[in-house]
């Protein structure tokens, strides 16, 4: 049985405060309304106020089936990584004498491979779940906005209401979509661990100030606000 070092355990931690705190950040905190997604969440709700104006919604209809179409690429994406994952399994001693070939002389065990594959295979699990129920949920903002009735055939109140009911559909599917592809971005640092420790809170730092800097200081959320 393997055991993991302090160190180890200190960097899962740092691993995971940061996924977890980045999402709490951009989707739960003050400093959450400045964010790129948060500006994108208004643009949701005013693309559902201008569709109340438009009698042929072909337009809309389009631009949900990319969403959808985007969202399947990335669930369909999970379920090979996660196939992936599991192959390394099978070729654990081949990847223990891949390690100590390497020039920073890493020496790996076959039961800590085997550990850290296993974590990355339920990173891509999650993932495929949260995009697999934000397919589902985009398929529920479809039918809203199928169900929002026309201009003249309207109470505007009611008609108002259908359209937000619509866009606050779009904004909780946006958010799972963005959490399973946040598990993609945070399984690249957590590759890091299968050289050691040290290097797993250098890769995850980095993941975390790219993700920083593209919510709040990118040239996107520039675009988004303008």
């Amino acid at each position: 049985m393997f055991d993991l070092g302090h160190l180890d355990l200190i960097a899962l931690l740092w691993f995971s405060a940061a996924w977890l705190g980045f999402g709490w950040l951009t989707d739960s905190s003050p400093y959450g309304r400045s964010s790129l997604t948060r500006a994108m969440e208004e643009h949701r709700r005013a693309w559902m106020r201008e569709m109340l104006k438009r009698e042929v919604r072909i337009i809309d209809t389009q631009i949900m089936g990319s969403l959808q179409n985007g969202t399947a690429f990335f669930a369909s994406t999970s379920l090979i990584a996660i196939g992936a994952a599991f192959t390394l399994l099978s070729q654990a001693d081949r990847l223990v004498e891949v390690f100590r070939d390497l020039p920073i002389h890493v020496g790996p065990r076959r039961e800590e491979i085997e550990l850290k594959v296993l974590i990355l295979a339920a990173i891509y699990g999650y993932a495929f779940f949260k995009f697999g129920w934000a397919y589902r949920l985009f398929n529920y903002s479809a039918i809203l906005i199928g169900a929002v009735p026309l201009p003249p055939f309207a109470d505007q109140a009611a008609a108002e209401k259908a359209a937000a009911r619509a866009a606050d559909m779009q904004i909780i599917a946006a958010r799972h979509f963005n959490w399973g592809l946040r598990a993609f971005f945070f399984s690249i640092a957590f590759l890091g661990w299968f050289v050691n420790a040290w290097v797993l809170i250098g890769t995850t730092t980095f993941i975390l100030l790219v993700l920083l800097r593209r919510q709040y200081l990118s040239r996107a959320k520039a675009a988004a606000e303008g």
